[in-house]
């Protein structure tokens, strides 16, 4: 298995583990540190997607540096640790991350961490 399929392995792990806290919003908050960037604990994004600069600025290096070591990856589609997915081709987050039997993911549209990652 490559490294690469590895990690997005963890990744779907680690998100089935906290789609039961999609609802639980106020446990894992979001935030949003500057103008179009949204930062959960583990880290941060702008509309461009997952950014290790970002991370390290909001977060701190060593989570930079973390994330950084996982190599290459699609960044441009990522749940936060509350549930809520984002998509920067789409434009659009969603409250969770499930997709329909169409392939098109089914989530109702998280207006607001919409507005903080993609407002103009």
């Amino acid at each position: 298995m490559s490294k690469k399929t590895a990690f997005i392995a963890l990744l779907l792990i680690i998100g089935s583990g906290f789609s039961v806290l999609a609802e639980a919003t106020e446990h894992n908050p979001l935030r949003s540190p500057a103008k179009g960037v949204v930062c959960d604990s583990y880290f941060c994004a702008d509309a461009t997607g997952i950014s290790d600069a970002l991370t390290t600025k909001y977060l701190d290096a060593k989570k930079g540096k973390q994330l950084a070591s996982q190599g290459e990856f699609d960044r441009t589609a990522f749940t936060f640790v509350n549930g809520v997915y984002c998509d920067t081709k789409e434009k659009v987050c969603r409250k969770d991350r499930y997709f329909g039997a169409d392939g098109k993911p089914s989530g109702k549209i998280d207006s607001k961490t919409t507005q903080w990652l993609f407002a103009q």
